[in-house]
C-alpha cells in the first residue's frame, strides 16, 4: 500500500465533497448567490470534477491498482463531510439511524484502509 498516493487521494475526495456540498445546497442557504446564479454553480462542476478523478486516481494507486477500495473510502469520505456540513449550516441534528449510518461510514474505511 503506498500511503502517499492514499492520503493525496483522500485529500482530494475530501475536497471534492466539501465543494460539492456546497454546489448541491448553497441554494438553501441565506444567501441568494447560490440561487441566483445556477448556471455558474452547475458550471464550476466540470472544475469539481477533476477532484473526484485525482481522487479515485491517487486512491486505487495508493492500493496497488484496486478498484473497490477507492469507491468505498470516496463514499465513506461524502457521508462524513454531508453530516458535518448538514449539522453546521443547518443545524439539523443526528438521529440514531443517521448516527448508525455514520459510524458504517467510518467503519467501511478503516476496514479499506487498515484489513491487510
Amino acid at each position: 500500500m503506498k500511503y502517499y498516493d492514499l492520503l493525496i487521494g483522500i485529500a482530494a475526495f475530501l475536497a471534492a465533497h466539501i465543494l460539492a456540498f456546497f454546489q448541491l445546497n448553497g441554494q438553501f442557504f441565506k444567501i441568494d448567490w447560490f440561487r441566483k446564479n445556477e448556471v455558474l454553480v452547475a458550471a464550476f462542476g466540470f472544475i469539481l470534477s477533476f477532484f473526484y478523478i485525482w481522487g479515485t486516481k491517487y486512491t486505487v494507486n495508493g492500493f496497488g491498482g484496486l478498484l473497490w477500495p477507492a469507491r468505498f473510502i470516496g463514499f465513506g469520505v461524502g457521508m462524513i463531510i454531508y453530516a458535518i456540513g448538514v449539522w453546521y449550516f443547518f443545524s439539523e441534528g443526528v438521529n440514531p439511524k443517521t448516527f448508525v449510518s455514520l459510524i458504517l461510514a467510518v467503519l467501511l474505511i478503516c476496514i479499506q484502509v487498515l484489513w491487510k
